[in-house]
Parts: structure tokens; sequence; C-alpha cells
């Protein structure tokens, strides 16, 4: 059966159509294509044919694999054949989508499809073997029950079998096992000593009215329920504070311990353990986190000799931001994440476990795969929520079972997990910033959470236990005094905090005295301020600061001679070189720093102080590191219509200038930049007496193309005339131009 070609059915379609193809099949414009040939080459490539079925569902795959199994890829066929494969199924709409990325071209009466697209989808399509046209008539009335079932097994696909009765043929008097009676009687295919294949057309024949097997032709249901906007926008609010929470305790934790870098990369296991247990998080979590930091760019690794995970200069800057403005740029490092963090704790094909940071989580598609699973959630109505992740997955399956490899329906409920902890999601469903975030960005899902977040409270709760209750999220100023006076002790909508003889010393470490304390919660506790806590500061003000240190190295100085004696009798005075210099003052060669923690450990609660004599602030700010780019993969943007419609306009010139003859052709050598004389001088002929050329030059993506031209003006190392198949004036660099010729006048 004749039958166009592709390059013949591309140059008979509008170019609204072609714009359609080049945004269905974006490979296919880069470089941008000289003619038709070009552009259908490319199409019928086996990478470019793998590509573009990654987006086509089940349904159509297997209209797809239909076609080859009547081997359209041979030959046309007509669409008759194809539906009476799949019965009362509509296959309309999966042949349009076909057609719309050029995998199927022709009529109904002649459909075609790529060469290539047998490698590309199925070497078995729809689980068949190959064809053995001998076999059309075969007769499956003899064999016995044992050999039917080997068939049936078969035909249920893939249509090869490993047996080591594929190594010797016998007949079928001499046939002792089903395989080797189907053998004998040609209904298997022997492919080598060890394997067999059941062919196409006795495949067909086991199948019986179902000669494509099982199709699943609908999307599979998805089981749903409705939540209020507000609860899950709350729910994300929550956990988007939670991760803010965490991530300042990660980085303050590695400012002053920072974990080594791995020889392997990455960060140890007894490393995330120790966070998991600081953060009171579980190790996926503390996993995830690090991840995070490392991507959103406020850790790196400072890569000397003996490289460690720091905090970058990035960090200060997110510490005083917003809560909203840091949970968005968490949260757009998750999105653009190009590794999979649910691999963390797997072991790979060597049996090595899998680590935080480790190199072997990279997946440059990740970022891709993690917004089409949001994007499913997206499109669902507001406050929508899906029962089960699991019927998530096999949603997304059935719309593009080639996309995710392996991992694909894990991807799923990765995603949602690590959706839910980041706030992106709550309840299973998208939350309205998580939404914002998907579509317009970090600054609008920084305020959509903004809104989502209770207003921010003035005021905590005191207790007689010596607990501090935050009935919501504290103003930012509240929030630093009670941080600095208090340990979290467990965090939600209400945080509880916990006042402790050292929380209560690191603020006065911090400056602070036991009247700005009093002050404090006199003036925010909308309860009474019980007596244990006003004693346990006071009592802890007379211990604190009565000695006092300098820089000497260091000094220590106190009224209390006594105390002085005391110190000096105690065996970390010989390890802090500690001598007296009068009655009342100790120095020490040791910095300030080194002397006060060696006195703390060793039982004193001695303060700093500057040359003022009032207490100084003495905590580390913790290490820093240069910040590096955020570690993610770049997406191209895609084409606009003005853009491929250009590129289609080009494509058409190309194909103008292939059919359009001309006259002797003058070339240009390489090493003569601007061309010789008599180039120059055919163009400025032409130029003269108004007539067209075709010129061969190489445009500035590097590719070769072919125009036909009626040069205006030449000079200046430019050609400038009117693009004949445009119809507009263009200008081609001189040192571009390969070759030029005048047109024929029957060519013309």
């Amino acid at each position: 059966m004749a039958g166009t070609t592709l390059a013949e059915w591309l140059r008979a379609q509008d170019d609204t159509a072609l714009v359609a193809l080049l945004r269905a099949r974006p490979d296919l414009a880069t470089p941008p294509p000289a003619d038709t040939t070009v552009l259908a080459t490319r199409i019928g490539s086996r990478a470019s044919v793998a590509r573009a079925c990654e987006d086509l569902d089940t349904l159509t795959l297997t209209v797809l694999e239909a076609l080859l199994v009547l081997d359209a890829d041979l030959a046309p066929v007509p669409r008759s054949a194809v539906q009476e494969l799949f019965g009362p199924t509509d296959i309309g709409p999966a042949l349009d989508a076909l057609r719309l990325r050029a995998l199927l071209w022709g009529g109904d009466h002649a459909l075609s499809t790529p060469p290539a697209t047998r490698d590309a989808v199925n070497p078995f399509p729809c689980g068949l073997g190959r064809s053995v046209p001998r076999l059309a008539d075969a007769d499956l009335s003899e064999v016995d029950p044992d050999e039917h079932r080997v068939l049936q097994t078969l035909a249920a696909g893939p249509p090869i079998g490993q047996t080591k009765d594929a190594a010797h043929v016998v007949s079928l008097a001499n046939a002792r096992t089903p395989i080797q009676k189907l053998l004998a009687r040609g209904l298997l295919v022997r492919r080598d000593n060890q394997t067999v294949e059941l062919p196409r057309e006795i495949g067909l024949k086991v199948r019986g009215d179902r000669p494509l097997g099982a199709i699943r032709t609908t999307e599979p249901p998805l089981t749903t329920f409705r939540r209020d906007v507000a609860d899950v926008d709350h729910t994300g609010g929550g956990e988007a504070l939670e991760l803010s929470r965490h991530v300042e305790a990660l980085l303050r934790s590695w400012s002053e311990e920072p974990p080594a870098v791995l020889r392997s990369g990455g960060v140890g296991v007894r490393e995330l353990r120790r966070l998991a247990k600081d953060l009171d998080v579980d190790e996926r979590r503390a996993a995830l986190l690090v991840e995070l930091v490392v991507n959103a760019g406020l850790v790196a690794d400072t890569e000397g000799l003996e490289p460690e995970w720091v905090p970058t200069t990035q960090t200060d800057a997110w510490l005083v931001a917003a809560p909203e403005h840091r949970w968005a740029t968490l949260a757009q490092a998750w999105l653009d994440l190009p590794r999979l963090p649910g691999l963390i704790g797997q072991r790979d094909d060597r049996d090595r476990l899998l680590n935080p940071l480790a190199p072997e989580l990279n997946r440059p598609g990740a970022p891709r795969d993690r917004r089409r699973i949001l994007e499913a959630l997206a499109a669902l109505a507001p406050g929508t929520a899906v029962t089960d992740p699991d019927e998530l997955a096999a949603v997304l399956a059935w719309r593009a079972p080639r996309r995710g490899g392996r991992l694909r329906d894990e991807l799923v409920r990765w995603t949602v997990e690590e959706g839910t902890r980041v706030g992106v999601l709550a309840h299973n469903a998208i939350t309205s910033q998580g939404r914002a975030l998907l579509t317009e960005g970090p600054g609008p899902a920084a305020k959509r959470l903004a809104d989502a977040l209770p207003a921010p409270v003035d005021h905590v709760l005191v207790q007689a236990d010596l607990t501090v209750v935050a009935p919501g999220r504290l103003d930012p100023e509240l929030a630093d005094e009670i941080a600095l006076v208090a340990d979290v002790e467990s965090a939600g909508s209400a945080t509880v905090y916990r006042v402790r003889e050292s929380s209560v010393r690191r603020a006065f470490d911090a400056g602070r005295s036991a009247g700005d304390l009093h002050e404090m919660f006199r003036s925010r506790s909308r309860t009474p301020v019980p007596q244990s806590l006003t004693y346990l500061i006071d009592d802890t003000a007379r211990k604190h600061g009565r000695l006092r240190g300098g820089a000497a190295g260091s000094f220590l100085r106190c009224d209390d001679p006594v105390l002085i004696a005391e110190v000096l009798a105690h065996a970390a005075a010989e390890q802090l070189a500690l001598r007296r210099i009068a009655p009342t003052v100790l120095v020490s060669p040791l910095p300030l720093a080194e002397v006060l923690d060696g006195l703390r450990a060793a039982g004193f609660a001695p303060a700093a102080e500057g040359p003022d004599g009032h207490v100084l602030d003495l905590r580390a700010g913790g290490r820093r590191t240069a910040a590096k780019g955020r570690r993610r993969t770049a997406q191209p943007g895609a084409a606009s219509d003005e853009q491929l419609a250009e590129l289609v306009r080009l494509v058409r010139a190309g194909d103008r200038a292939a059919t359009t003859s001309g006259g002797a052709r003058v070339s240009v050598p390489g090493h003569l930049g601007a061309g010789p004389s008599a180039t120059l001088a055919l163009l400025q002929r032409a130029a003269r007496e108004g007539r067209s050329v075709l010129v061969d030059f190489v445009d500035g993506h590097g590719t070769a193309a072919r125009r036909v031209i009626t040069p205006q003006a030449v000079g200046g190392g430019v050609l400038e005339g009117v693009d004949v198949s445009y119809g507009e004036v263009r200008r081609f660099p001189l040192h571009r131009i390969t070759s030029a010729a005048l047109v024929e006048d029957d060519g013309a």
C-alpha cells in the first residue's frame, strides 16, 4: 500500500499544525531545522520518539503499539484495521494525539509511524512477538493442555521465555516436554540455546476476542473528599513554621559544630542521628532538612583539605527574615531540588547505604516529576484531598506510564510526604500557598502564607512549674526574648518553653539583667508570675557575674577575695593558667572565652565585662562560608508562539530554496573571510539586475541553511536583500556565506 512520506505530510500541514508540533516536541527546534527534510529526519530519530512518548497516556500508547502490531512502521495501514483491534473503544482522540506529535501521519486509509518507533517504544508491542506469516492459518486444536498453558503464559506477555529445552530441537515423536512439542509443531520459535519466542500470529489466536490483552481504556478512579480550605491552609502554615524552626536550629547547631564531608560526599550516619536527636525529629525529616538547606544555599561545603558542611553568609539574612519569606525560600528549594531525598537510608546496587547529600541521589528530572505530581493535586478544586496517595500514583501512571522509571509510584508517595513536611500540602490536599508557589513563584506564595498564619501574639502564659506557654505565633521581638531565657520543650500550635537556671544564665550572659527579666515576664505574661520563677531569676543573678573577666590575655576580678582564693584552689586554675596579680584580680594568657568556659565547667558562674564594666555577650556567632549557587537543574523556558511561528517560516524558506534551481555556484573558501571578489561580484551583479540568488550560509546556531535572496545592497561585510520566502528585508554577514548562485529563470 502506497502512502505519503513524513516530509511530504509535513509540507502539507498548515503553519498552525507545525507550531503545535514544535510545542509538543520542543527538542525538534534545537537547533532550528534548515528545511522540512531535516525536520522529518529528527522526528524519526529514536531518541526524539522516546521523548515524545513520555507524555502519552496508556490508551494512546496502546494505540501506538497496536499500529506496530500491524507493522505500520514498515507499510501504511488503514484505520479500520487498528479500530478492529480495539472493538467499540473510540481511538479517535488517541490518533489525534499521535498526529499532533508526528508519531503518526497520513490519512485514515494509510496510517504510518516512524521506523524507529518499535525500538523506542517496545520491541514486543502489546506483549506480542515478531511476525511469522506462515503461521497465520496455524491449527491449535491438536495441542494438549500442558502445551496450551505454555501458550497462554507467553501470550499474556512478554512473548519470550528462558528454557533449557531450547538447546535441542527434536521431532514431535521424540518430544517429551511441552516446550519441545511446541517447537516441533512450529508454534514456538527458537531464538538461541536458552530462549524461545511465541510468534505474533499464535499469540493473537490464543488471545481470541481480546487481541491486545487487557486494555485500560479509561483513567483509574481517584477517591477524593472535601476539607475546609482555611483548615488546609492553617495546617500547612503550622508545618511551615515548624520547618523554619527546625532549619534555624540546624543552622545554629552546624554553626558551632559543623559535620565533616564524607570522602564520597554527603553527611555521615552518626552526624545525621545526632542532628535528629538535637532537633527531636525522626531521621527522615532530619535528612530532608539537610537536603533543603544545601539546595537553598544556606549550607555549603568548605572544600578544604578537611571539608565541612558550614552555614553560608546567606544564613544571617535568612535568620532575620519574616517567617513567610523564610518558608518561601525553603519551599522553592524543595520544588527545584534535583535530587530524591526519599532514597536516603536505602542501599545502592553495591549494598552501600545512601546518605544525605550523597551524589547517588542526583536526579535531574526530579523537579519536573515533582511538579507534575503537585500539578495533578492543584488541578483539583481548592480544599479537595485525595484519600490514598497510591490512587494518585495509579492515575499518574495511567496518564504517563513512561515517566518516572522504576521509582514512578514511590515518587508520588515521597512527594506527598515531603510536601506535607514542607507545608506545600496538608491533609493530602495542596494549600493555597503551595498552589501559589507552583503557579506564581515564591513571592506570592509567601504572601498567601502570611494571610493563612494567625496574627502574632504579644503575650505568654507563665505556669507555676516554670513553663511558659506561647498560645500562638509570637511577635518577633517577644520570640527572641523568650528563646533567650527559656528552652523549647514542645512545639505545635501552642509552644511550651521551660525556664531553667542554665537558660536564665544564658540571658544574663547576653547582657540582660534580673530587672530586665522580671519586667519582661511581668508585662508580657497574662497569668501571674509565680514566685518560683522570681526566686530562680534572683538566685541566678546573685551568683552570676560575681567573677568579672576581661582580656589580658584575659583577667578575672572579684570584690570577694575569698571567691578568688576558691578559684585559685580549684584544679581548673592550673589548666587555665590563672595567677593572682592583686587580692581581687587574676589573669590568664588564654582567651577570655576559653577561661569563662573552663570556670563554668568547674561550677562557677563568671560573666564577661567590657571596658565600661557592663556585661558582654560572648556567644559565638557561628562559622560561615561563602555561599554557592543553588543546586538546581536549569529548565529551559518554553518558546513563545511567535518564536515557533518564526521557526516554521525558516523551515518553509528552506523548502523553497531546496526546490529552486540555480546556475553555476561560486564557493567561498573558509580561510578567505568575507569571500573572494568573484562572490562579491556575483552578489553585486544580482543587486544591479534585480535578480535572485540561491545562497548557502551558516546561521548563528552553526546550522547550514539555504535561502533565495534578492540582493539590494552588498558592502561593509553584509548582504542586505529581500528573502523571497519571507517577503521582507534580511541581513546576512558575508563571512557566513559558503556559496552563491544566480537563480535560473525557469526556477525563479
